[in-house]
């Protein structure tokens, strides 16, 4: 005879302790009206989702049909693999991974890292007010557009701009030039300038953490004999380590999403061979030369890789992490 399972309060258990779909529906409904105003609050953002994400992805079949503006989603007719074809047989598109990738790793060499230690730098000043103006002119150029941005660096690299000025000055060159036109100097214009604008609102995170750090930590430390470097390499980095592994699987995930409004900014004729990114070169074949089935194919394929990118990050840092994953 099949004995009977007991539940948590003694009782002979039903058979499942699984509660039913009913059931399920009337839990939500009163946990939804017993907090219907921050419920009411993640409605929007929800619709937005559904509306923008979730819905276009039935367009996606487009990177599989030969679709023109003349053509719905649904009379265009089915190409299969085609697409995806031209793609290994383009040499435009290789040599736009190229630079995005050398971008790419550029900044996460360089990008990566200048943040964290800029967060340690700004946590380890007393002085208030100079951490304060540190602070703000660090986050300063994040506020501004690509637009700004790109507009000053155009005029500050010209012939006659304030850099070649200055390096003439300095009796560092001998002759002026326009940098933006060497296509050589690109990766790095593209790496340092978007390290200036992001490298201080990339601290925001750090900072937080660093200010949830226990002192007692440090002042235990101190009794040690332990200085200023042992105590960050041994209490404050080691309680940064989920944010910057969370960080870290994000910028790797990232690594075929250059930035587009940069290259918009900066490209031109002269340097377009080393500024050509994949988010450039699908808005180009997309919008620019209406080829809509060839850019999604693309962009499909891309979002495909870096879907491979986020989960193989995410098992390297959790090994890295005693199995503790951060997603």
């Amino acid at each position: 005879m099949a004995k009977s399972a007991l539940t948590s309060s003694g009782r002979p258990s039903s058979g499942s302790d699984k509660p039913s779909i009913g059931q399920r529906i009337k839990r939500f409904t009163v946990e939804y009206f017993r907090q219907w105003e921050l419920q009411s609050m993640v409605l929007p953002g929800i619709l937005f989702m559904i509306v923008f994400s979730f819905v276009p992805i039935y367009g996606l079949t487009i990177a599989f049909k030969s679709y023109t503006v003349i053509d719905t989603l649904d009379s265009a007719p089915w190409v299969g693999l085609d697409n995806f074809k031209i793609i290994l047989s383009d040499r435009y598109f290789w040599d736009s991974v190229v630079n995005t990738l050398a971008i790419s790793f550029l900044k996460l060499a360089i990008g990566f890292v200048l943040p964290i230690i800029l967060g340690v730098m700004i946590y380890e000043v007393r002085y208030s007010r100079f951490k304060k103006f540190v602070q703000t002119v660090s986050y300063l150029p994040h506020f501004l557009s690509w637009i700004v941005l790109g507009g000053m660096m155009i005029t500050w690299f010209a012939t006659t701009g304030l850099f070649n000025q200055l390096l003439l000055d300095l009796g560092l060159i001998s002759q002026a030039q326009n940098i933006l036109l060497d296509a050589n100097k690109y990766w790095w214009i593209a790496t340092l300038s978007d390290i200036w604008k992001e490298a201080g609102w990339g601290t925001i995170l750090y900072l937080a953490i660093m200010a949830k750090i226990d002192p007692t930590y440090y002042e235990a430390a101190k009794i040690d004999g332990a200085s200023r470097l042992r105590q960050i390499w041994h209490i404050t980095l080691p309680n940064m380590k989920m944010i910057i592994s969370l960080n870290l699987i994000l910028t790797i995930s990232g690594l075929l999403g250059s930035n587009l409004d940069q290259t918009l900014v900066l490209m031109n004729s002269q340097n377009r061979e080393k500024a050509e990114v994949i988010n450039s070169y699908v808005y180009r074949m997309g919008l620019a030369q209406g080829d809509f089935s060839y850019a999604t194919a693309v962009g499909l394929g891309v979002s495909i890789v870096s879907v491979i990118l986020l989960i193989t990050a995410n098992k390297v840092t959790s090994k890295l992490n005693d199995n503790q994953s951060v997603l």
